[in-house]
């Protein structure tokens, strides 16, 4: 009946009274599904890269998440798989390149194209340290993975990304300097300024190829890094990086926002 229903009527008794059968259903079958766009979600654990994995799942996007932590990972995946949608954990760590390469290999061993890549993996250790006593090795990991692991990661997927693809950097007010340096959590904020910086060179790198990169400020939202006295809820702090992945214009490049809207760097 689904058949008829997509035939005209002239057509149909034509075809009846010839015993085209064979002709008409194999010249009006339905076409298949289309493929399901693909995300990557670094930090997808948990706070607001968990939010952002379960809410593109939500719209039909494929998810690999992936988090450093094996058991919180696969819990993370496991708990958006009951939900009923599809959801890959990835083991992946932004701070080591040689686990960035390995979770490259086993995303592309499942797929050919990765349509959303999430920069979102951060640590925050130095909290209301002065500048002047922050210790080198605070600096440096909080470099490594905030800022560092973001570029290695786009550089390392870029085989299977293409025209039309999205690169989003959670990265944070705190690293605004338009107006002057943020003086909390000084290696957190440089990180965020560094982030900010490699968001502008992969824009400008990646719009020949069709590329978008952005990066967003997810606000202060009540997660383990942000604490119970922020303010944002964890859909508050994932919407703009949700609405650059899906619904933004797709030529909207080398920006920094917040609440979908332009902040200054």
């Amino acid at each position: 009946m689904l058949i008829l229903n997509l035939v005209s009527p002239s057509l149909l008794k034509r075809c009846l009274s010839n015993h085209h059968y064979g002709y008409m259903i194999t010249k009006y079958r339905m076409k298949s599904a289309p493929t399901p766009k693909t995300a990557l979600i670094t930090g997808g654990n948990n706070g607001i890269g968990l939010e952002i994995s379960r809410q593109l799942a939500l719209r039909g996007v494929h998810v690999f998440l992936a988090a450093r932590n094996p058991h919180a990972g696969s819990e993370a995946a496991a708990q958006i798989v009951r939900e009923k949608m599809r959801c890959t954990f990835v083991p992946m760590d932004v701070s080591d390149s040689a686990s960035i390469r390995e979770a490259f290999r086993l995303v592309s061993s499942n797929i050919q194209r990765l349509d959303i890549l999430v920069n979102n993996a951060g640590i925050l250790l130095d909290h209301s340290q002065p500048i002047l006593q922050t210790p080198e090795s605070v600096l440096l990991s909080t470099l490594q993975t905030n800022a560092v692991g973001a570029l290695l990661t786009a550089q390392t997927f870029l085989p299977i990304m293409g025209r039309g693809s999205r690169i989003i950097n959670v990265s944070s007010s705190g690293g605004q300097i338009t107006h002057g340096a943020s003086t909390f959590a000084p290696a957190y904020c440089i990180s965020k300024t560094t982030m900010n910086a490699i968001t502008l060179q992969l824009a400008s790198a990646l719009e020949s190829k069709g590329i978008a990169v952005n990066a967003m400020c997810p606000g202060w939202v009540k997660t383990a890094m942000g604490g119970q006295g922020a303010t944002r809820t964890v859909q508050q702090g994932a919407d703009t990086a949700l609405w650059l992945a899906l619904e933004a214009d797709a030529h909207l490049t080398g920006k920094f926002f917040q609440d979908r809207r332009e902040i200054a760097w």
